[in-house]
């Protein structure tokens, strides 16, 4: 702390100083010659910083003074004394008074320091102890270190160097100059090895979602470090010239997919363009940046509020993105760069994240409180409350929806009131959600019928949407009975990717499939919908070329569900229903095979019962399911089952599954269902349904 006290006082004397003309400052401007640090070659500074920075600027007069005259080391020296005291712009996101550190960046900023074993989320050396690989080779780092069997993802998340803002954090609260040392080391490093490639992006270093998260992380670790004796002048210029290069590479190679990448590289761009407006190129990368956001607002989050990826952790990451752009803006009085109606498409997209929310979310400590459809993977309740639902009541101080979920459950009265428990239809997305309360004892059903938007209706490996079409999670009274498989890990190019296909298969998920091999096609479309005592949706997906599912959910008296799969074609072979349960053992998750369902048997009175019915001869065929809360590689086995049947080509296959929800599995001993229409037919379905004695009559019309 005494370091950067004396140089923030050098700072303020550079700056206020005054000395005798007889003494003659250097440049015959106002800085004592006295105060200036020894001199140094301009060779050891990068002076293609005074071709990048704009001398203009208001506060650079003498960089500029000290340029013209070649004295490049001290107009470096003023450049740094400038970005130490200046005052013009504002980051929303970084406070440094009261800087804080959590146990896990600590760690990560002390693992960085011993043989360059630096972190990179989800991969461990040792899981236990979250030890990261070493990347030591030969006593300098190899950058193209991958481990053994890891997917891509490993180089990419690499190359965002995850651990240079926990490094930060330990300096600011340690004034441990080994923090600074060890960034400066690394990063000169890392620019060294890893140059601007000649033409275009490359998958790793220089793919534009890294190149974005540095540009984000850059502008913090700047002000985090500058006041360090190891900050010099020298280190300043490699830094900007660096920076600026990044910047420009944004601007030149815009992800040309679009999605989440592409709104990541406009935040970045409006953040180098905002933050650092001494550059010459400044005004461009800003400009860029708001443009592209301005636009993308509009153009990716869907007339129902979804982000068009159809993925809830990249649903939620956009909108994070959306509301730091908007705050940026504001702090720096910039708001006029976003138009007028940026948070109308928000504001719906906000609304999706609250109706995706299950009831747990109002149980502090609570994990695993929304779906983890397509590429999404398990999200706790602290992080939604204190972040997201936050940030959606900061945007939309009007919503006492909004309210409510930021306020509900942290004790005390909460504030604004419960979204309403009608069905909620997000049909250009294709998921509805079945609903009757918002209390941790309620019941949600939540169904997945995606069409893709992409142009060739892309469900292949590498897409972010799982060929999954008709799926649905099971949250009641505190427990998800039919949990998402997850996605356990990324696509590898050239890589093994036995654990990605596995978590894609069509029967890993809650729906029909042909002979278990996953659909061509995601064209969900939604066909009906009722609401009243008995809610209601119907939906299909033309998977296969000669096979459609149709699926027609009834929440009868918000009590209960019954399920009519029907598959529709030429198609012949074995039709496969599946359903994957939640963790259990096999005395909680029991299989009832002769009866072609499960029971389930916790002692906490949470259970359910599921019975499978059908037109023709059908068998239960149970097999070890998995779940993978995270994109790690790791995941649990759970019980798992297909109801098949051997379809024909004439006929259509149909079943008929009842869930009911129950204390104890011995509360209900009488379920049977059956259909009362004459065969399937285009545009209705007739079915009775017994629970306990009690006949439930059942159908629709098209």
């Amino acid at each position: 702390m005494k370091n950067i006290f004396f140089i923030c006082l050098c700072a303020l004397f550079a700056f206020t100083g005054c000395a005798d003309d007889d003494d003659d400052l250097l440049t015959g401007g106002n800085v004592d010659i006295d105060l200036l640090p020894d001199s140094k070659p301009n060779d050891v500074v990068n002076t293609n910083v005074f071709d990048i920075i704009n001398l203009n600027y208001p506060g650079l007069e003498k960089v500029k003074e000290f340029y013209e005259t070649g004295e490049y080391y001290y107009a470096a020296n003023a450049l740094l004394e400038y970005y130490r005291t200046r005052t013009n712009v504002t980051n929303p996101n970084l406070s440094l008074i009261n800087v804080t550190i959590s146990e896990a960046d600590q760690t990560k900023a002390d693992y960085a320091l011993e043989d360059y074993r630096f972190h990179v989320n989800n991969f461990y050396e040792d899981q236990e102890t979250l030890k990261p690989y070493s990347l030591k080779k030969d006593g300098t780092i190899n950058w193209t270190f991958s481990p053994e069997g890891a997917s891509d993802e490993y180089q990419k998340q690499l190359h965002r160097h995850q651990w240079f803002i926990p490094q930060a954090k330990a300096y600011r609260i340690s004034g441990n100059e080994k923090y600074i040392q060890s960034w400066i080391e690394v990063y000169n490093n890392w620019i060294d090895q890893n140059p601007k490639p000649e033409s275009g992006t490359n998958t790793t270093s220089w793919w534009q979602l890294q190149v974005a998260t540095r540009i984000n992380d850059q502008v913090q670790l700047l002000e985090y470090f500058k006041n360090s004796i190891n900050f010099t002048p020298e280190w300043l210029t490699t830094f900007l010239v660096e920076f600026a290069e990044q910047a420009d590479f944004l601007v030149d190679y815009p992800y040309e997919s679009g999605g989440n990448i592409l709104i990541s590289q406009a935040n970045a761009l409006a953040t180098a363009g905002t933050l650092m407006p001494e550059f010459k190129n400044a005004e461009k990368w800003m400009e860029t940046g708001y443009q592209i956001l301005s636009e993308e607002v509009q153009n990716q989050i869907m007339s129902d509020g979804w982000h068009k990826e159809m993925s809830l952790h990249y649903h939620i990451s956009i909108v994070a993105d959306f509301y730091e752009a908007m705050k940026l803006a504001e702090a720096n009085q910039l708001s006029s760069k976003l138009p007028s109606n940026f948070t109308e498409p928000l504001r719906k997209a906000a609304e999706v994240v609250m109706h995706f929310t299950y009831p747990n979310y109002f149980s502090k400590g609570s994990d695993n409180v929304v779906p983890m459809f397509n590429d999404s993977w398990s999200r706790t309740r602290n992080v939604l409350k204190n972040t997201n639902f936050k940030q959606y009541v900061e945007m939309f101080p009007n919503s006492e929806e909004l309210k409510y979920m930021q306020t509900a459950g942290n004790g005390g009265t909460p504030q604004g009131h419960t979204p309403n428990n009608d069905m909620k239809l997000f049909d250009q997305a294709g998921y509805y959600v079945l609903r009757n309360g918002w209390t941790y004892g309620s019941t949600v059903m939540i169904l997945s019928n995606n069409k893709s938007n992409d142009a060739s209706n892309s469900i292949s490996a590498y897409s972010h949407n799982q060929p999954d079409n008709g799926t649905f999670e099971l949250y009641h009274n505190g427990r998800n009975f039919f949990p998402d498989s997850g996605v356990c890990t990324y696509y590898s190019t050239g890589g093994d990717n036995t654990l990605r296909y596995w978590f894609r298969g069509i029967d890993k998920h809650n729906t029909l499939s042909l002979g278990k091999q996953n659909i061509k096609k995601a064209e969900g479309k939604l066909l009906k919908s009722e609401e009243g005592a008995t809610e209601l949706v119907v939906f299909e997906n033309q998977g296969y070329d000669n096979l459609k599912h149709r699926r027609a959910v009834f929440y009868v008296n918000k009590e209960f569900f019954v399920l009519v799969d029907e598959g529709i074609g030429s198609a012949e072979g074995t039709v496969n229903l599946s359903f994957n349960l939640c963790e259990g053992s096999s005395t909680e998750v029991v299989m009832d095979k002769e009866e072609n369902g499960v029971h389930t048997a916790f002692s906490n009175d949470n259970n359910i019962i599921v019975r499978t019915f059908a037109n023709k001869e059908i068998t239960c065929s149970p097999f070890t399911g998995r779940i993978a809360y995270l994109v790690d590689g790791n995941y649990n086995d759970r019980q798992s089952y297909t109801i098949d049947m051997n379809k024909e080509s004439n006929e259509t296959a149909r079943y008929i599954t009842v869930i009911i929800p129950v204390k104890k599995s011995t509360d209900i001993n009488n379920i049977s269902a059956h259909f009362t229409d004459n065969g399937y037919s285009e545009n209705s379905v007739s079915i009775e349904v017994n629970v306990g004695g009690t006949i439930y009559p059942l159908s629709y019309t098209l």
